[in-house]
């Protein structure tokens, strides 16, 4: 995707750089490595000790698991993949909305997923270590939505190319019981909702 290079009105002036993008990737692999030396990544142990979720600790009082499990990351292709996605959809809507913007959206938006993750696993009664930053880079992805209906960001964005994107990323969570299907929509869901109204204000 191409970087958006101008915005009409009064939000016509671009916000150069992308140093919260780049911020987030470095956090997220320093606590991979972390967890790698304290004894592997992939060890339930470890990444509960780094903060992953787990709705039973979090019912404890351990709330603090909805935002710290979007750090950290089950193996190298976890967060390989959630790094690469959040340099590629991240940088572009950073420069979009600002720094300040762009957090709040990711910050929200994976606690938005980790809370709907919750919220279902009390419904149902199984519980899983859940972990990782999809939940929020969903949530910036609900962006290209906006993109591909505003009439000066549009023909950047297609909506069929962006929709086609969302559907395929969403996919897996389908198909494989390992990926958090109710963290991707749930992050997805907040963010668009955070876009609808940073487009407002």
């Amino acid at each position: 995707m191409s970087d958006i290079n101008t915005r009409p009105g009064r939000r016509q002036a671009i916000h150069h750089g992308y140093f919260i993008t780049v911020l987030l990737i470095t956090i997220n692999i320093i606590i991979y490595l972390a967890e790698e030396m304290c004894g592997g990544s992939t060890v339930n142990s470890i990444a509960l000790t780094f903060g992953a979720s787990f709705t039973p600790l979090i019912m404890q009082g351990q709330w603090w698991r909805l935002f710290t499990s979007m750090f950290v990351h089950f193996g190298i292709s976890h967060i390989a993949n959630n790094m690469l996605s959040l340099f590629i959809l991240g940088r572009i809507v950073e420069q979009y909305y600002g720094h300040l913007r762009f957090l709040i959206l990711y910050l929200l938006s994976g606690l938005g997923g980790n809370v709907l993750t919750m919220i279902l696993e009390l419904g149902s009664g199984k519980y899983a270590l859940s972990a990782g930053a999809s939940g929020a880079i969903f949530g910036i992805m609900a962006a290209f939505v906006i993109f591909a209906i505003k009439p000066e960001t549009r023909r950047i964005f297609p909506l069929k190319n962006v929709l086609a994107g969302i559907f395929f990323s969403i996919l897996p969570g389908f198909i494989s019981s390992g990926i958090s299907l109710s963290a991707h929509i749930g992050g997805f869901v907040t963010g668009f909702v955070i876009v609808l109204l940073m487009e407002l204000l």
